[in-house]
């Protein structure tokens, strides 16, 4: 057979394969790819992801660790030695970690700072799910095998045969406790590393069984052996050691807990009990495919598929459990407000600029179950700390700007949630929208001119005003919809109402974009549209001007009506990518990632803009919606390690792509609709927590057919660009009929367009 054949048909082959129709997922965990946006670093995040071996919402997570300790880039793609095994709580790498130690086998020499430890590896020898990792690490000649549980996880090695074997303990710097105790194969200690703080009395403590007895156990600090089997130190670790027969499978059992090493064996106890290795990931996967299973899609490609699943992967995450269950199984916390042990639910891990947009929503559509606990624990943050976070990691972080608790709030309550102290949180909310934090991430920075000005001025020295001027007003748009649903007084709902039109203020007639104000009324000279930064977040104008959430009618309005509305949106893909970066000294990673995305100006790596593509869909040209929410999805994702473009963001980015392939997005959370795109799949199944379905049907779409030419609803024909999440609650069947041209007469009377707060006869 000649080269040039050969070539032909393994192209062919490859060819088919990627376009092989999946008409039936079974077991949709093995479609999950965890290092997708794992080859990514400071200067261009194609997700800025991690393999997490975890389960869904677990309070720990574990990744094979690539970087330096304490890098935020735990595991890069590209790099070539694992350091260690890291149990970690890291929402992002630009957040980085807390409660982080690590495990590392080694053999020959009691290797055990990091950089002595680390082996080579291969992609090639490397099996990653998010129920189990494995991977053979050359240089020990020892293979790794992990599955978790939420608060526990069992290791297998199997190491070669060798006098030498050894297992080290890196409870990391910063402070830090170990423990061996050779009789009874243990390891205990804690490590008091985090990253965003202060955090009182923080610790995550461990406990490690073996299942092989030690013949060498030491301590050690820094880079300094330690003959003492007890250790407090500013670094501290520990190493054991035992001969190996070649093939010999030495196990650990591991749990943590922030609130005690007693908890911690507890913890191990009630989630590993006697179970094996393989009974352990048997219950990991099985919990998978249980919360994986709440959609089934069908008539997808094999990339289409893994690129859904992995991104169903990833929105199951954060914010993660922070709680425990003590030896009474009542629902415990630690406080990291406080420091104490306290009653009631607490997650962490997630920042609300971010995720209120589409991660939240997502979850109040699919998981209600589990945003409810969520709401409870915000309950918990504001009894404990004062304030709603808008940031935890694990505590208030100061980062990120916006009160958008609000939406998260007000959304999980409109969208039908209860059961949970909703009148505290709506105080909470009150609290937030009318007071500065005593850092910049809670309340409302800037919120006297705020709320006397109606926006943020430009020359206060307030960073980002523009941004915050605008994320504030729908915010107001968010609390007055809670507090109508919560029967509060009009003359209170009345005052945020009114706020919320605020973004009304920065709108600049002659450029047709939102622009900074000063303090006298006037607006910043001179203005740039394209400038990154200064008055805006991780963005320019052209990002920030569409973050109108709760008014689409009334800035296109504003803009000029209709036609021009369309034209300035057409204007977002069609501009070059051109950028001003002196507002941040330099080319910041989100620039880079648009700049070579070949949208133009839409940048999608980021979150200011990500519900930009279904504008059209108020005005009167929801195909053009169709076109480029398809075209997004087919250029920006993919389920391999570049298989993001940008920071994948706690679920967020993720949770874009899970709706936007479902045929439907929530412009506006905290309205009780989802505005419509078209399907990805040919029929997809929702499986609601209230034991409805949505079946989603669209027998003839495909890469040409993206268009929707007519559209039926539980068997009646379905003029509106929206549907009611509370009708779909009840169950529904959606008829799709895809076309390759688009339908330009459908869903274009105004009657059909989804919620404005101008158009709301009932304010």
């Amino acid at each position: 057979m000649t080269k040039k054949l050969l070539t032909t048909l393994l192209i062919c082959a490859s060819f088919r394969l990627a376009a092989q129709t999946v008409n039936q997922v079974t077991d949709p965990v093995e479609y999950v790819n965890p290092l997708m946006g794992t080859a990514s670093k400071p200067s261009l995040s194609n997700g800025n992801t991690y393999p997490a071996v975890a389960v869904p919402w677990g309070m720990n997570f574990w990744t094979p660790q690539t970087g330096n300790m304490g890098d935020g880039w735990a595991y890069t793609y590209d790099a070539e030695k694992i350091r260690g095994f890291k149990q970690t709580h890291q929402p992002s790498p630009w957040m980085n970690d807390y409660g982080q130690f690590s495990i590392m086998p080694v053999t020959g020499k009691m290797k055990f700072t990091q950089d002595e430890r680390a082996s080579w590896f291969s992609h090639k020898a490397e099996v990653s799910k998010p129920y189990y990792y494995s991977v053979y690490l050359a240089d020990a000649d020892v293979t790794t095998e992990l599955t978790p549980t939420e608060r526990a996880a069992q290791f297998r090695f199997t190491f070669p045969k060798a006098d030498s074997s050894f297992i080290v303990v890196d409870a990391f710097d910063k402070g830090s406790y170990i423990k061996i105790i050779p009789s009874e194969r243990k390891i205990v200690g804690y490590s008091t590393r985090y990253s965003r703080g202060p955090l009182p009395n923080f610790k995550n403590y461990f406990v490690i069984y073996i299942d092989k007895a030690f013949s060498i156990s030491k301590s050690w600090d820094s880079k300094t052996l330690k003959n003492e089997l007890e250790l407090e130190a500013g670094h501290a670790g520990a190493i054991i050691g035992f001969k190996t027969i070649k093939g010999e499978k030495v196990n650990l059992k591991v749990a943590s807990s922030f609130i005690s090493i007693d908890q911690a064996e507890l913890n191990l106890k009630r989630e590993l009990a006697n179970d094996s290795f393989d009974a352990t990931m048997a219950k990991a996967k099985a919990l998978w495919n249980k919360r994986l299973s709440a959609i089934t899609v069908e008539g997808g490609s094999v990339d289409q598929v893994r690129t859904f699943y992995s991104c169903l992967y990833r929105t199951l995450f954060f914010p993660h459990k922070m709680y425990e269950l003590d030896a009474s199984n009542k629902i415990v916390h630690y406080s990291p407000y406080n420091g104490k042990t306290l009653p009631g639910y607490m997650f962490a891990g997630t920042g609300f600029w971010d995720t209120f947009r589409a991660l939240y929503p997502f979850l109040n559509l699919m998981y209600p179950s589990i945003n409810k606990e969520m709401q409870e624990g915000l309950i918990n943050d504001y009894k404990e700390g004062g304030w709603l976070p808008e940031w935890s990691s694990p505590g208030y972080a100061d980062i990120m700007i916006g009160n958008n608790s609000a939406s998260v709030v007000a959304d999980a309550y409109i969208k039908g949630l209860r059961g949970y102290d909703i009148n505290t949180l709506y105080e909470a909310l009150i609290h937030g929208a009318n007071n500065e934090g005593p850092i910049t991430a809670v309340g409302r920075k800037g919120v006297e001119y705020y709320n006397k000005l109606g926006y943020v001025p430009y020359d206060v020295n307030i960073n980002e005003n523009a941004a915050r001027t605008l994320e504030y007003a729908y915010d107001d748009f968010a609390i007055y919809q809670l507090g109508k649903a919560l029967g509060r007084p009009k003359s209170e709902t009345d005052l945020y109402a009114k706020r919320s039109q605020n973004y009304r203020n920065l709108f600049d007639p002659a450029t047709g974009l939102m622009r900074a104000k000063k303090k006298d009324g006037s607006f910043q000279t001179p203005f740039n549209p394209f400038k990154w930064g200064d008055a805006f977040t991780e963005g320019n104008s052209w990002h920030y001007s569409w973050s109108v959430f709760q008014d689409v009618q009334g800035l296109a309005d504003l803009m000029g009506g209709e036609d021009k509305f369309v034209m300035k949106l057409d204007s977002v893909f069609s501009l070059p990518p051109i950028f001003d970066e002196s507002g941040y000294g330099g080319v910041i990673h989100e620039i880079r990632e648009m700049q070579i995305a070949n949208m133009g100006q839409y940048a999608h790596g980021n979150q200011p803009i990500q519900h930009m593509i279904y504008l059209y869909n108020y005005a009167g040209a929801p195909w053009k919606t169709q076109y480029w929410a398809r075209e997004t999805m087919n250029r920006m994702y993919k389920a391999t390690p570049d298989g993001y473009c940008g920071d994948e963001d706690n679920g967020q980015t993720s949770a874009w792509y899970i709706f936007s392939a479902l045929g439907f997005y929530p412009v506006t959370p905290g309205v009780d609709q989802y505005v419509l795109g078209a399907p990805l799949f040919k029929k997809a199944t929702l499986k609601l927590e209230n034991g409805k379905q949505i079946v989603i049907n669209a027998p003839n779409n495909s890469d040409a057919n993206r268009y929707v030419n007519s559209l039926m609803l539980n068997g009646k024909p379905y003029s509106k660009n929206w549907f009611s999440h509370s009708e779909l609650q009840k169950g529904a069947v959606i008829n799709y009929n895809m076309s390759a041209a688009p339908n330009e007469k459908r869903g274009i009377n105004k009657a059909d367009y989804p919620y404005s707060f101008s158009n709301d006869k009932n304010k």
